[in-house]
């Protein structure tokens, strides 16, 4: 029976993130807090544990995960190009509620799904999250429920969904209530490929916690500054 570790407890950290370790190393399911939802993880790099994240889910290929990642240099290693305007998203909203989908390296050794060869990434503002990240690399994380029910916002709430099919659940409290969205509301997610090509623009796939407002604002500055290039970043 996979067990419940409170992470508010010194012990319960301590044993939970070790496990946690192991689990993804096994190729095993995760369930951890982020900033704005629960999340199911599952080594990236895995296409086993990939899979075994779709099927706890009850999703299918069509649906890849995103690609949660500890720190903003990794962006330039999972991302084929970065253009400035994605550049200047994530200095203002990450570590955050913000997924950036970009073409994804054709080196990369991993298989998500259905991607057509881009890959969505987000550095979440969770401690919790971000120590396992820094321990494990780039993890794919979904929202910890079956599909079509509503994502959870409480360990309890995770448990309850996927129960025997994940490994280990870290508990770290009601997640999402630093957003003035509310609990329950996942990150905005943006396609930014379209800015690769001249005359391109981006994209907000899905509305979430960052408002489109908000992000209008930063791409305007960038505009604005008259810094942008050729969009491409550092290989």
């Amino acid at each position: 029976m996979a067990t419940i570790f409170d992470c508010s407890d010194p012990t319960g950290l301590l044993t939970g993130m070790r496990l946690a370790r192991v689990a993804i190393g096994r190729g095993e399911l995760v369930v951890l807090p982020t900033d704005t939802v629960y999340g199911l993880a599952a080594d990236a790099f895995s296409p086993e544990a990939v899979q075994r994240l779709l099927d706890a889910k009850g999703r299918t290929r069509q649906s890849p995960p995103p690609v949660l990642i500890p720190g903003i240099p990794t962006l330039d290693a999972l991302a084929e190009a970065v253009p400035d305007e994605v550049r200047a998203l994530v200095a203002e909203f990450w570590p955050g509620g913000l997924t950036v989908i970009l073409p994804a390296r054709e080196s990369l050794k991993w298989d998500l799904g259905d991607t057509d060869g881009t890959v969505a990434l987000r550095m979440p503002n969770n401690f919790y999250a971000l120590e396992l990240l820094s321990e494990t690399g780039p993890l794919a994380v979904s929202s910890a429920n079956l599909t079509g029910e509503q994502a959870a916002t409480t360990v309890q709430d995770a448990e309850r969904m996927l129960g025997e099919s994940v490994s280990v659940y870290l508990d770290g409290g009601e997640a999402g209530t630093d957003y003035e969205a509310g609990a329950g509301t996942g990150s905005t997610i943006v396609d930014a490929t379209g800015l690769l090509t001249e005359g391109g623009t981006l994209r907000i796939v899905r509305h979430g916690v960052i408002s489109e407002e908000a992000i209008n604002a930063v791409l305007d500055s960038v505009r604005e500054s008259g810094t942008t290039e050729s969009g491409e970043g550092p290989s």
